[in-house]
């Protein structure tokens, strides 16, 4: 099992998902919970094309974190 840091970010109407280490490899969703199962689907769907495809799959080498700071 490979684990990938996700960015979601709240936009206007809904939420949106990418996995920086995946290029391409976004998804959106209605609320927080929808659009991380999505993305949970895409990124699944993403490997399995890569494999299928006989291409090498991506080192998760991205890392997240909070910086607190001063306002």
């Amino acid at each position: 099992m490979k684990e990938y840091a996700v960015i979601y970010e709240k936009c206007e109407t809904d939420w949106g998902a990418i996995v920086p280490d995946l290029p391409g490899c976004v998804s959106i969703g209605d609320t927080l919970e929808e659009v991380q199962n999505n993305v949970k689907e895409a990124i699944a769907l993403y490997l399995e094309v890569l494999a299928e495809r006989g291409e090498n799959i991506p080192e998760a080498i991205t890392k997240v974190g909070v910086v607190e700071v001063a306002a």
